[in-house]
């Protein structure tokens, strides 16, 4: 047989490696590392490697689908492309024509490729009932980054500069874990850490960096706020600060000073559990090793003060110079020429500019959290189910598998049950596809074409379609199409997805085969931009002390907020369930929810896991391999007991998202082992409305 290798790039997580697939005339028989490639250098992941397992998996949703008997029936009948967005163009004509747009909503799930393009949907059809995980996902560390300084901050581990970071703090990440992070490969960051003279990690668990760090700091979860504020007062207390950076091109340090008295080592470890004299040697580490970078993670976002602590570690970087320097935490700089829609770079991309005062009152939840992205998802669901202020008609759910994915799923399932109208678009019929009245097959990165710069600043990698499974389309091929229909050419004014890639790349004089015989194009790196720039702030420099946060009630200063159920903030309820709970590790294997039907990928990570360190274990009557229940207020799970001394005593770590497609539909076993379960309604972030993720507390037993 013939075989042929296209260059392309992986999207099974986040999509910032470049790979080679292998094909044996039109199949595609394995996906390897690209070696060639100035971004991962060969890296590939088991997801990565599995990528044909998924395209080729005989469960796959390779056709439109019509629910015929009641919901959770299980019953389907296959239809036609031309029948199913008929059938949605007409109702979602109808109810916005008998109830109005706000009675439609949508729901994405994680950054994926469509990111952008569901909220421009949404919000031209009318309707700012949009929502999803962005408010524990990402967004708190780049909206607060845009407000501070114009762009998010990112490590310098490619070394355009010279230099490569000296120091890096690896904070609440698992990037060499997981693959990727930031649109960066994990296999570069193991690269840089290795050139690294110092070490540090933030994680109350012992993550693969910790092994050959200078220093670990296993903090109690939900404290890394505290923790940032002490290390500030510390640098400021020893004289450790850039003068140079800090006088000519921040704003509020004087109030800074003032500010941060109070919080010194000694009250940074009680609350922290740490030893004062780590927290002071890891502020000297980091203001004594320039360039310096920190690389922080989704442990920031799921906190009770995710906002604040964002702002306090964009402090630290600031206080010591290692902005946009080389081998700091840098701006990146995007090839030119290219119509970019990376997140990272834009405000727009949330889709908030579009909606009118108008629409914004119509919203769920009349935004009660003044930096939510969305709708609160508590808030959206808890609508539905009430009414109140009303029950929304349609939903269209895209990549998302809510039951898995967030908070009080028992509520999500009662709402899913009420609506008139839902619509999934997935890769598998999964137990929330298994409550819609139609499920569209989505087609995976294989069998997509795009100008991939989602996830990433400074280059924009090529995405061929090499195959096409069934009859499964590019999600966005979807959008535009339903789009046409529904009369919204003005915000879609491209005739397909292949004309939309083609305006993206139309200044750089290339047809998008030209783009793909490239493969990448990348910006030139410039350092320093500040200095005849400025930053893209109010002020023009970075904002130490923020007059967006002032405006908008917002603490301008970060500020420390104790997790609200913790041993601290409730401790009667610690009596009775006294271990802390930390959610949400990524697991290597899966993509959030994303792989547990994957052959290779469940052999490797067969069960869902329970970390706990073996005192712990041994106080309860556990071993390791046990079956054991995790409870909290709210409810229990069953999981598997893993004992590793790489976890704090007193915290346990709890695998998330976890479903199981082997057993029967419709419901695939997803009450069994849901973490998200374990949590009901509580107190959210005031600022952005996230909930405390990693924090909560809970008893654990055979």
């Amino acid at each position: 047989m013939r075989e042929r290798v296209v260059k392309s790039s992986c999207r099974m997580c986040h999509g910032v490696c470049q790979v080679l697939v292998h094909l044996e005339e039109d199949r595609v028989i394995k996906v390897t590392g690209d070696p060639d490639s100035p971004i991962s250098r060969g890296y590939i992941c088991p997801k990565g490697k599995a990528s044909p397992e998924l395209l080729y998996h005989p469960d796959r949703l390779l056709y439109p689908l019509r629910r015929m008997g009641k919901r959770g029936e299980n019953k389907w009948k296959r239809i036609s492309w031309e029948e199913a967005l008929g059938e949605m163009a007409q109702r979602l004509a109808a109810i916005r024509e008998e109830s109005g747009p706000e009675y439609f909503g949508m729901l994405q799930g994680t950054g994926r490729p469509y990111h952008g393009y569901t909220t421009r949907f949404a919000f031209a059809y009318g309707t700012p009932n949009f929502t999803g995980v962005a408010h524990v996902c990402y967004y708190p560390r780049w909206i607060t980054s845009f407000f501070t300084l114009g762009q998010l901050p990112v490590c310098d581990i490619y070394g355009f500069g010279g230099e490569y970071p000296a120091c890096i703090i690896v904070w609440g990440c698992n990037i060499t874990h997981t693959g990727a992070s930031d649109g960066m490969c994990g296999g570069m960051f193991r690269r840089a850490l290795e050139k690294a003279k110092k070490v540090i990690v933030i994680d109350p668990r012992r993550i693969k960096p910790a092994e050959r760090a200078d220093l670990w700091l296993p903090l109690r979860p939900g404290t890394d706020c505290a923790l940032a504020l002490a290390m500030i007062h510390t640098i400021i207390n020893e004289g450790l600060v850039d003068r140079e950076f800090v006088d000519n091109y921040t704003t509020g340090y004087e109030r800074l000073i003032e500010h941060v008295k109070p919080f010194t080592p000694e009250w940074a470890a009680d609350i922290t559990w740490l030893n004062p004299e780590d927290i002071r040697i890891a502020a000297r580490t980091y203001a004594n090793t320039p360039p310096a970078c920190i690389q922080w993670g989704n442990a920031i976002d799921m906190s009770h003060c995710n906002v604040q602590t964002a702002h306090a570690l964009l402090i630290l970087r600031a206080i010591t110079g290692n902005i946009d320097r080389p081998g700091g935490d840098v701006l990146w700089v995007p090839p030119s020429g290219v119509r970019q829609r990376s997140p990272f770079m834009d405000i727009g991309m949330t889709g908030i500019q579009f909606l009118s005062p108008e629409q914004a009152a119509k919203a769920l939840d009349g935004k009660r959290y003044p930096l939510c992205p969305c709708v609160h998802p508590p808030a959206f669901w808890r609508s539905i189910v009430e009414g109140d202020p009303y029950r929304i008609r349609a939903l269209w759910i895209m990549g998302s598998n809510p039951l898995l994915t967030m908070t009080n799923p028992l509520r999500i399932e009662k709402a899913l049950h009420l609506l008139e109208y839902l619509v999934v678009s997935d890769f598998f019929l999964t137990p929330t596809a298994q409550l819609a009245d139609l499920v569209l097959p989505a087609a995976t990165w294989l069998e997509q074409d795009d100008v991939v710069n989602l996830h990433k600043i400074w280059c924009v990698l090529a995405r061929r379609k090499v195959v096409q499974v069934g009859e499964a389309r590019d999600d966005r091929e979807v959008i535009f199409e339903l789009a046409h229909r529904l009369g919204l050419d003005a915000a879609f004014p491209w005739k397909s997805w292949r004309d939309h890639l083609q305006w993206a790349l139309e200044d750089t004089g290339m047809s998008f085969d030209q783009f793909c015989e490239k493969g990448i194009l990348i910006g030139k790196m410039r350092y320093h931009k500040y200095r005849e720039e400025g930053f893209a702030t109010p002020s023009g420099k970075l904002e130490i002390y923020s007059s967006i946060f002032e405006n908008m009630k917002i603490s301008p200063l970060p500020i420390y907020r104790e997790p609200p159920i913790s041993p601290f903030a409730t401790p009667e309820m610690a009596k009775r369930f006294p271990l802390i709970l930390t959610t949400g590790a990524k697991i290597r294997e899966f993509f959030h929810s994303e792989g547990r039907q994957i052959a290779s990928l469940r052999r490797r990570h067969p069960d869902p896991r329970l970390e706990i360190h073996p005192e712990t274990a041994a106080s309860l009557g556990i071993e390791d391999g046990d079956w054991v229940w995790v409870e909290t207020p709210q409810d229990r799970i069953y999981m598997r007991a893993h004992l590793t001394d790489d976890i704090i005593p007193h915290v346990v770590s709890a695998e998330h998202a976890w479903w199981f497609p082997e057993d029967e539909p419709p419901e695939y076993g997803w009450r069994r082992s849901n973490v998200n379960l374990l949590f009901g309604d509580t107190e959210y972030d005031p600022d952005i409305g996230s909930e405390s993720l990693r924090s909560i507390l809970c008893r654990v037993y055979k």
